[in-house]
């Protein structure tokens, strides 16, 4: 009986949080609320398990992780330019996220997966355009 209970309770738990996950929107726009050539929002806070839907709302565009702007044993993504992405964010952590043909021109967004106080100390090192690096500046606000 208590085999059963303790089955039947972590089964529930488990359906729990697959249903409690979310589908986040990101569009992909040449011309947003911030300037041209942005991802709105540009700034997500998740929950592990969450899901993002990046949309090719403008063309030329996509999304991809920052290859030195992802949590420690997490993977990275790159989508296709013009095409739609979805991405589960399960590893906790704060992620850089970018268009790569836009990136010099400051086409970045940040994902921070779980209970993010601030970014690591050496999120915005290395070989960072000016225009991306003072957006992900100004995303790191929110945390």
């Amino acid at each position: 009986m208590l085999k059963t209970l303790t089955a039947s309770l972590a089964l529930g738990l488990a359906l729990t949080g697959a249903a409690a996950a979310e589908n986040f929107d990101v569009k992909m726009l040449n011309r947003g609320d911030d300037g041209a050539m942005v991802f709105e929002p540009a700034f997500l806070q998740l929950a592990p398990g969450d899901t993002v839907t990046f949309l090719a709302t403008d063309r030329g565009h996509n999304a991809e992780t920052v290859p030195e702007m992802i949590p420690e044993g997490a993977e990275g993504f790159e989508g296709k330019i013009n095409e739609e992405i979805v991405v589960t964010f399960d590893q906790e952590g704060l992620y850089g996220i970018r268009c790569k043909p836009h990136y010099a021109m400051g086409m970045v967004m940040t994902v921070a997966v779980g209970e993010i106080e601030e970014a690591p100390e050496d999120f915005l090192e290395g070989r960072i355009p000016r225009g991306a690096k003072q957006r992900f500046e100004e995303q790191l606000n929110h945390l």
